[in-house]
């Protein structure tokens, strides 16, 4: 396996695999805190995150990433061909602990394959999959793969032991950890009360969002400034989308003022007064920087008749499931118009509706342990757990 400058006979051995950018931070988070924790050298799959933390990725992570159905079917020889080869790598190491890190359409699989062959090696998922909003028979299909599950929000616990799911805890959302980033300082959050207002909008990086969000947003932004005045319009995106953001923005009546890279999106985030923003993780990252906001989304018909058919929650807004009540507004399918969209942001460059969302958002932080034991920290601690409690030994702890 390979190894970290903590290498040694006695070190715990950790395989990690993670298959998406947002795994790729979590793993290498987690290698940090571990490394921290015990004596550790690390193997598996990863990207670049990952990488700066020691491993030396069986493969390139981006075989496992594909957007889109035509995508992933072209794909399917090379994910299955890499199914079997993290599989057989596993078994060949015999790690003493096994981290399979989101990406469930891959990583469940191999937990499955793994178990058949190595039944006594403890096998941690970390983030729990989204049982609580649909296909909630998941949760007990998870218990003879995996010895515990780490959950990202505070309510997957109770939903994983509710539902028959596996040992779960509550670790805590990486956000968490980049709160210092988020938040504004003393002149920045003055900035936020200056004119013209800066605001955010975010429809989405995937491109079946931009199509069928990016005009709707587009509309929204030009009522707005016609109904308020001048608007400092900022669209944050990675750069490896700017050229696709750029094609979706070229006929919007006023021109966002697009910016790349993540220090220019959150200083944007540390200044903004209030934000547009489609259903997704932003709409966390917007309510830990204490940004009010509007979101919308929109699928094909056919997928919104299964949706409804499917999901068990009231709304898709993450702040909103962790709070347990509907405050930020959320305008899905035929309500997400320009017209419904702006008629809800513009009170939110005044005072009431602002303070609304505000006061919820402050409550975030205590909901989620914000100030305690980092994520990143919890979930190596409880990896630890899971590996002393399965195998009967003792970690070997610095």
């Amino acid at each position: 396996m390979n190894g970290t400058k903590r290498d040694g006979p006695a070190a715990l051995s950790v395989f990690l695999v993670a298959g998406e950018t947002s795994g790729d931070f979590l793993g290498a988070r987690l290698m940090q805190a571990l490394a921290r924790r015990a004596s550790a050298r690390f193997a598996g799959v990863g990207g670049a995150a990952m990488a700066g933390q020691g491993l030396n990725s069986l493969f390139p992570m981006e075989d496992l990433t594909a957007m889109g159905f035509g995508a992933v079917l072209a794909k399917l020889p090379l994910i299955d061909r890499r199914l079997r080869q993290t599989v057989a790598a596993v078994v060949a190491a015999k790690p003493d602990v096994l981290v399979l890190i989101d990406s469930p359409d891959f990583t469940h699989h191999v937990a499955r394959r793994v178990r058949r062959a190595l039944p006594e090696l403890p096998i941690v998922k970390y983030v729990a999959p989204t049982v609580w909003a649909w296909r909630p028979g998941r949760a007990r299909a998870m218990r003879p793969k995996f010895d515990h599950v780490l959950a990202l929000y505070p309510f997957e616990p109770e939903v994983m032991q509710r539902l028959g799911g596996p040992p779960c805890t509550y670790v805590g959302h990486p956000l968490l950890e980049r709160l210092e980033e988020l938040r504004p300082a003393a002149a920045e959050a003055a900035a936020r009360e200056r004119k013209p207002p800066l605001l955010l909008v975010l429809p989405g990086s995937r491109r079946f969002e931009l199509d069928r969000l990016a005009a709707i947003f587009g509309q929204a932004a030009a009522r707005i400034v016609a109904a308020h005045g001048p608007v400092d319009l900022v669209l944050p995106t990675p750069p490896a989308l700017a050229t696709r953001i750029e094609a979706a923005i070229a006929n919007w009546p006023v021109k966002p003022r697009v910016v790349t890279g993540e220090a220019e999106k959150y200083a944007a985030f540390r200044r903004a007064r209030a934000a547009l923003a489609a259903s997704g993780t932003v709409t966390l990252e917007l309510a830990l920087a204490h940004v009010p906001m509007v979101t919308a989304y929109r699928v094909p018909p056919l997928e919104a008749v299964v949706w409804r058919a499917m999901v068990s929650v009231n709304t898709p807004i993450l702040p909103n499931l962790v709070l347990g009540e509907n405050v930020v507004p959320c305008f899905l399918q035929r309500d997400c118009t320009p017209e419904n969209l702006s008629a809800a942001l513009l009170p939110l460059f005044g005072d009431g509706a602002r303070s609304r969302q505000l006061a919820a958002f402050d409550r975030l932080d205590e909901l989620l342990g914000a100030g305690g034991e980092a994520p990143s920290a919890r979930a190596a601690r409880v990896v630890i757990e899971t590996f002393e409690k399965k195998t009967g030994r003792n970690a070997p702890l610095l």
